[in-house]
């Protein structure tokens, strides 16, 4: 059974940094893409950034230079650093595995993935 675990999240000041992780058990790891989501107030559920099974990555716009991923497969996490946070960084945010193994693109959209985490929330302010 595929399960997807965050943690990590927290309230931080602006300019402050977190180190979201997301846990993986139940496939075959290194071979589907893992994506990081969030969902702002008021917003739709959006993509962040995410780690395709070759090792391709791909970030929003929004959060290039801030966000970094890292994967280590033999503990099976993907994390996020988050740095430069801004108050409208504040969302729960979710990581999410992708539809198909070896998949040759790995897009930031909630269609391409099947399963999700509970998510962790991130709250940004002074």
């Amino acid at each position: 059974q595929v399960h997807l675990a965050e943690s990590g999240g927290g309230s931080v000041q602006p300019g402050g940094s977190l180190r979201l992780s997301c846990a993986a058990s139940g496939y075959s790891y290194p071979m589907y893409c893992v994506a990081w989501f969030r969902h702002r107030p008021g917003g739709e559920r959006e993509g962040v950034a995410s780690f395709n099974y070759d090792g391709t990555t791909t970030y929003a716009d929004s959060v290039k230079g801030r966000f970094t991923l890292s994967r280590d497969t033999a503990k099976r996490t993907l994390d996020l650093q988050i740095t430069q946070l801004k108050p409208e960084d504040t969302a729960m945010y979710y990581c999410a595995r992708g539809r198909w193994p070896y998949g040759p693109v790995c897009r930031l959209e909630v269609s391409g993935f099947d399963h999700w985490g509970q998510g962790t929330q991130v709250t940004v302010s002074s």
